[in-house]
């Protein structure tokens, strides 16, 4: 990231007042899969915030850590949630406007037509 882009946007990572006043004020406390960096206030650990690893977008943000940055729970995720099993897939991020997101059948891009009608319909014709 350059320069300009890191003084001025804030959507395409942390800005220099955000990297200061981190340094300054947090304490950093965990790191998910992603690389995405938590940290806690060091006079008032229930002020909580994430340094995305990339862009910033909050449906990255795992459930386990999204609980602790809420305050739902108060001890970290690995100490506080029980194992992961192996029936739980992984959170993927919001994919809309993407080209993974969802396209029912019909839709434009999705390559497919929409099915027929069941024959249950019966268009108004005017007498």
């Amino acid at each position: 990231m350059g320069f300009w882009s890191r003084t001025f946007t804030w959507w395409n990572g942390a800005t220099w007042g955000t990297g200061l006043w981190t340094r300054l004020h947090g304490e950093e406390v965990g790191r998910d899969a992603d690389g995405s960096l938590y940290y806690q206030d060091k006079k008032n650990p229930a002020r909580r915030w994430v340094i995305y690893a990339g862009d910033n977008d909050g449906s990255r943000v795992p459930p386990d850590w999204q609980l602790w940055l809420r305050g739902t729970i108060a001890d970290l995720p690995e100490k506080a949630l029980p194992p992961v099993r192996k029936f739980q897939q992984k959170p993927t991020g919001n994919l809309t406007g993407t080209m993974q997101a969802f396209r029912p059948d019909g839709a434009l891009g999705s390559g497919k037509l929409r099915p027929a009608s069941t024959g249950d319909y019966e268009p108004w014709i005017p007498e």
